[in-house]
């Protein structure tokens, strides 16, 4: 699974997840076994993420200058 995915559904959590917005997956084999996906979203208030269908997300690769920023940033 790719590092990063970009939301293309938040039917179900429009306050926690926007659409088209990058999002950085942490490490869960657990959770993608389900096919969920481990990420922090907009509310960051748990900082070890929280469980989302994958469905939800496209997994991306970006260019190796954004990757290091995010990574950086911790988004």
């Amino acid at each position: 699974m790719s590092d990063f995915v970009i939301c293309i559904n938040n039917d179900s959590n429009p306050a926690s997840l926007i659409l088209g917005k990058v999002y950085r997956t942490l490490p869960d084999s657990e959770a993608e076994a389900h096919n969920m996906l481990r990420l922090i979203d907009e509310d960051k208030s748990e900082p070890n993420g929280y469980l989302y269908p994958a469905s939800m997300f496209v997994p991306i690769a970006l260019p190796e200058a954004a990757e290091r920023v995010l990574m950086a940033t911790g988004k």
